[in-house]
């Protein structure tokens, strides 16, 4: 089957065959008169794979070890198991990360509802931000605007 066979099968944008393929997680043929990329029901299985994985927030690398593991006959099934128990906790911290931003976000909504908007005016950017208080750790990194 071709690329859009496959995608539609799946239920994916051909796109995402294509990008799959070049990270070297589906292994098509090539027709030998058009060279067209051909795709088997190994393929489908396998990008079906590929799908579970990434719900369970597998990464195109991990994927990448997980099927080379299987296509060596080694059971991938204890490395999910480990890198899943250690990305766990760290999901969990994200979660009241983002719940605690979701807070702040609400204060300032409220704390707003009632101020006028300004204009900048060479002292002042945005009287709404400026307004919000100053964080806890003030003028240290927390590594949270680069996400």
């Amino acid at each position: 089957m071709k690329v859009s066979e496959l995608a539609r099968l799946a239920g994916v944008t051909a796109e995402t065959v294509r990008h799959y393929t070049r990270e070297r997680l589906l292994h098509p043929e090539r027709h030998p008169d058009n060279g067209y990329q051909l795709f088997g029901q190994d393929d489908l299985d396998r990008l079906r794979f590929i799908q579970r994985a990434r719900t369970l927030g597998f990464g195109v690398a991990e994927i990448r070890d997980i099927l080379d593991h299987a296509d060596h006959g080694d059971s991938p099934c204890p490395m999910v198991r480990d890198l899943l128990a250690s990305r766990l906790p760290q999901i969990r911290e994200r979660i009241r990360e983002l719940q605690s931003l979701a807070s702040r976000m609400e204060q300032a909504l409220a704390a707003w509802d009632e101020m006028p908007d300004g204009t900048p005016d060479g002292h002042s950017l945005c009287r709404l931000i400026e307004s919000f208080p100053e964080p806890l750790n003030a003028g240290h990194e927390t590594g949270e605007e680069t996400r």
